[in-house]
């Protein structure tokens, strides 16, 4: 790496590219499974000759056990993106990518219940903070209509999928590199959503040319150049640094939102998403310090 380029920066630009996600999201005409898929779809391509060049042999080489945690998270995935896609077209992008950040929430949850890990006063206490500022945001957007409340629950189940898929990567990641890891999980996640727009009946085509650019821009600039950069930035940064800098990506989609689509964030918005982010900022630095210490 070029000591010229501060990754502090270019992690800035990967916050940039993730928070178009939910804007590009509003701007496609298609059904949200479908732009889940070829998102995915488009990202699995583009990679598959960078790991049939350099993963191939740590690839059929897996595991059966890791191969099915893999194909497990990979499902978490394609539900997530099921799910928080689809709630774009009932909510504000404002209310949205805050509530499916709060997936650090239900990662501490699993940890305890599921991974019986044990968890500081400090990390629950943040996480409960996390929680009013979601009660807040659910209960003024529940005056505005009972659509705009379901685009939040579906947001939360987005962050509650996400958690799972991140709680059973963090178990197949130790046993492969990164790529390796990336490309199953994406493929699987791929096949997971062709597999619900068959059972739903949703059509792959056709659809209009803005469309597929808006499918290949998700894949390229949020997920590739996005989503990449932050596991490239773990090389040089903290993960407190990066996970941190992550929650720009609400901050940075509220504000195109404000000037593409008119959303203008209400009060309870605004004051339920900053207490939203402080609770998961606190968690985070309470997490780095616990590290630290032991």
């Amino acid at each position: 790496m070029d000591k010229k380029i501060d990754p502090k920066l270019i992690i800035l630009i990967g916050v940039i590219f993730v928070s178009f996600s939910s804007v590009l999201t509003k701007m496609c005409s298609a059904p949200a499974l479908i732009i889940g898929t070829y998102r995915l779809g488009f990202t699995s391509f583009i990679l598959l000759p960078y790991v049939l060049a350099k993963n191939t042999h740590e690839l059929k080489n897996v595991s059966r056990k890791t191969l099915v945690q893999c194909i497990c998270s990979g499902v978490f995935l394609a539900l997530h993106f099921a799910t928080w896609l689809e709630s774009i077209k009932y909510t504000s992008i404002a209310s949205s990518t805050v509530l499916v950040n709060t997936h650090p929430i239900f990662i501490v949850l699993g940890s305890i219940f599921i991974l019986k890990e044990k968890v500081s006063r400090k990390s629950l206490a943040s996480i409960f903070i996390a929680l009013i500022g979601s009660a807040i945001i659910s209960m003024g957007d529940s005056s505005l209509g009972k659509n705009i409340l379901y685009g939040d629950m579906l947001a939360i189940l987005g962050g509650l999928t996400v958690a799972c898929y991140m709680l059973i990567g963090r178990i197949a990641r130790q046993k492969l590199s990164v790529n390796a890891y990336t490309f199953i999980v994406y493929t699987s996640c791929t096949i997971t959503l062709l597999l619900f727009d068959f059972i739903t009946g949703t059509p792959l085509y056709p659809y209009p040319k803005l469309d597929w650019i808006i499918f290949i821009s998700l894949a390229v600039c949020c997920t590739i150049l996005g989503h990449s950069i932050f596991n490239w930035a773990l090389e040089y940064l903290s993960p407190s640094f990066v996970s941190t800098a992550i929650l720009g990506e609400p901050i940075f989609a509220t504000i195109w939102a404000i000037f593409l689509f008119n959303q203008i964030p209400t009060l309870w918005q605004i004051s339920g998403g900053l207490i939203v982010i402080f609770g998961i900022y606190r968690f985070i630095q309470v997490t780095e310090n616990s590290s630290t210490e032991n």
